[in-house]
């Protein structure tokens, strides 16, 4: 074994021992919610019903959350900087949602009808999205990007599908390493993220038979990689002229500006995916494109697609929905939220830099991501430890190294959150600092 290999192995051996101390201290802090997970694990595999939220001791189990703060089983309080992964985005009990929501439950829960509520929401999002001038509801963003390529599928006649590496467009849409034995068997290409000639040639390769391009504007659960606006302007014109339908997966990057990601880059898709935030927080997905395409679903034409779901316009989300998009989300609320968070991106990187951290942020806005510049080996270790070490003080990111931040976030917090990563970064100087 040669040095370099040597002490790269030393480095690593070092931070699977410090990680393995951090769980350690995180499993004896918390007795109620190993309990909680003991319970639950007796009842859903591995106590679990959404893989993302499980980590190695146990998960922790929260009990409530007010504004941007989450308190646990075992009464500790956090800071939360997770945001739902983007759903969040209004915080912890709004009032404004709050009222809405208990406004529809005291009109009825489940009218078995149309009713008014899908009609405001609707009506908000089409104005909101100027590629949508139609829009059907879903349960969840996974149910929206599967009906967006049965869409395209249906209105091309064709069967292939060209997909991005590292994409995630829901939990039977995934893309990134190892490939998922679960998901749809539609007939995908997959290319690079980013790189305009291999997408290109596979888009050219595959014209005849190509129904769609699906692709995030920025990659969500891959890193919060930005799509190049060269990039989607050369899948935008290379669909096209293949005759595929471009989709953008909007269901993170919506929040970039009331308009989503497509009108900061002034790109039209023909299909755009939308849900987290637009629910208010409760479940929500919805697809929209030109009146031309969504027709197919006008059930008064003959032979229209039939688009069932018992909870697609359910109240609850509808009326959340709505509240927050007309009464709390502005386009200068939102302006501010996604000012605050390029700040902390450009404070955080700055400091990493001048401390010599192996760790660096990518993103958008109010959404970011911790890599680890070391080893390529140690990442997953260093981006676990880094997160054991933030929730000790009191933080809440995603295990992976994710920050959605929320409206009640402010700029004191975010001081906070900066000093606390110095403190991490010069405590493990040995493990995260240094070249």
């Amino acid at each position: 074994m040669n040095v370099a290999a040597s002490s790269d192995a030393s480095h690593g051996d070092a931070l699977c021992a410090a990680l393995a101390a951090a769980k350690a201290r995180y499993a004896e802090r918390r007795p109620e919610s190993r309990t909680e997970w003991h319970s639950a694990a007796r009842v859903m595999p591995g106590g679990n019903t959404r893989t993302i939220l499980y980590f190695d001791p146990f998960p922790v189990c929260m009990t409530g959350g007010s504004g941007c703060s989450l308190v646990d089983v075992d009464g500790i309080r956090y800071v939360d900087l997770l945001g739902e992964y983007t759903a969040g985005i209004y915080g912890h009990s709004n009032p404004v949602i709050q009222a809405a929501v208990i406004e529809a439950l005291r009109n009825g829960l489940s009218l078995s009808a149309h009713n008014q509520a899908e009609i405001r929401l609707a009506s908000v999002i089409c104005a909101r999205y100027p590629s949508i001038e139609l829009v059907r509801f879903t349960n969840s963003g996974t149910e929206a990007n599967l009906l967006a390529l049965a869409t395209a599928a249906a209105f091309t006649g064709r069967e292939r599908v060209l997909v991005f590496e590292g994409a995630y467009h829901g939990s039977l849409l995934k893309f990134g390493e190892p490939r998922s034995p679960i998901n749809v068997p539609h007939r995908f290409i997959i290319a690079p993220y980013n790189d305009i000639d291999a997408a290109r040639a596979a888009i050219r390769e595959h014209s005849g038979h190509l129904a769609g391009v699906l692709v995030e504007p920025m990659l969500g659960a891959g890193g919060c990689i930005p799509g190049d606006p060269a990039f989607l302007g050369a899948l935008a014109e290379e669909a096209r002229a293949a005759g595929a339908l471009l989709i953008f997966d909007e269901i993170q990057t919506a929040r970039l500006s009331t308009g989503g990601r497509q009108a900061l880059l002034g790109i039209t898709p023909d299909l755009t995916t939308l849900g987290k935030y637009h629910g208010g927080g409760l479940s929500f997905g919805a697809f929209g494109g030109s009146a031309e395409l969504m027709s197919l679903y006008d059930p008064r034409k003959p032979g229209a697609l039939s688009h069932a779901g018992t909870f697609n316009n359910n109240v609850l989300s509808m009326a959340a929905g709505h509240a927050g998009l007309v009464k709390v989300l502005t386009a200068e609320t939102l302006d501010g939220l996604n000012g605050r968070g390029d700040s902390l991106r450009a404070r955080l990187n700055e400091l990493l830099a001048g401390i010599d951290a192996r760790f660096k942020l990518t993103g958008l806005g109010s959404l970011m991501n911790f890599h680890f510049t070391g080893e390529p080996a140690c990442a997953s270790a260093a981006l676990s430890l880094l997160f054991f070490d933030l929730l000790e003080r009191g933080y809440y990111i995603a295990p992976r190294g994710f920050i959605a931040l929320s409206l009640p976030v402010d700029d004191p917090t975010l001081d906070s959150f900066v000093d606390a990563v110095r403190e991490v970064m010069l405590s493990r100087a040995a493990l995260f600092c240094g070249r």
